[in-house]
């Protein structure tokens, strides 16, 4: 069974040639503003096309400003006359919601938990960190697991720092985990929300903010730039970029939340 992401779009978006054709859409949380938007649609629309973005109905091209951005059609129209608006072919990936207990990912685990002690989405200390019980807290990865090989292909290791020895690629180093409560886990799991670090390390959802997390800061104790063990950037920016890309392009990538338990 799978959940659409375009059901409840307030926001929609559309090749000014074929103004009845959605190219993808947005469920609007306050997060959004003008000049996040003009540069989410910089992810999904190919980058050969140069366009401007207007808001239906108005007279005036839509500026990269820190307005909000308003609900509605948006129409991008091409700088080449007649010119066609195309999609990038990129999509994001398919990751499931995993909770390992090999032996290396418990030594993933416990670096982020000394890092962290608390959900970096939410703030919430876990306030028995002291007796060793971590009920509701999970280190997540960023980049999952799942995909080690695309992490190499990637050239991502060479942002790790903090390994276990040269063969060692670093997926598994707390360069690329953060500790959230379950709940919240599931949502970044399924790409419910994004943090951008080039916003503040604001977090965007892009589905009914359920858990009341759009807007929110990522904390800083896991991203405190004295602090060798914090987080990678890079690792965070294209985790958002695969949230809009399962977000906001075409109809959106179905939700599926697959359960993946690792054995020793």
């Amino acid at each position: 069974m799978s959940v659409s992401r375009s059901a409840d779009r307030n926001v929609h978006f559309f090749d000014s040639l074929r103004p009845t054709e959605p190219l993808g859409g947005l469920y609007l949380n306050p997060s959004v503003t003008r000049r996040k938007f003009l540069r989410m649609l910089e992810s999904i629309i190919d980058p050969d096309c140069h366009y401007s973005v207007w808001l239906r109905g108005t007279e005036a091209p839509l500026m990269p400003t820190d307005v909000p951005l308003e609900q509605g059609n948006y129409d991008i129209v091409s700088d080449s006359p007649g010119g066609i608006i195309s999609l990038t072919d990129e999509r994001c990936i398919t990751r499931a919601y995993t909770r390992t207990n090999s032996r290396r990912d418990r030594r993933f685990r416990d670096q982020v938990r000394a890092r962290d002690g608390k959900c970096v989405i939410t703030g919430n200390v876990n306030l028995t960190a002291h007796r060793n019980y971590w009920s509701g807290f999970e280190a997540v990865h960023i980049f999952p697991l799942s995909h080690e090989e695309f992490f190499k292909t990637l050239n991502y290791p060479q942002l790790i720092t903090i390994r276990s020895g040269e063969a060692d690629t670093g997926i598994n180093s707390c360069q690329n985990g953060l500790l959230m409560q379950s709940n919240i886990h599931q949502q970044f799991e399924s790409f419910g929300f994004g943090i951008d670090p080039d916003d503040g390390y604001k977090i965007t959802c892009f589905m009914e903010d359920t858990f009341r997390l759009d807007e929110r800061t990522l904390d800083l104790v896991c991203r405190d730039p004295a602090d060798e063990r914090s987080v990678r950037d890079e690792l965070l920016r294209w985790h958002f970029r695969q949230a809009i890309l399962a977000n906001m392009k075409g109809n959106g990538e179905p939700v599926f939340l697959i359960f993946q338990m690792e054995q020793i």
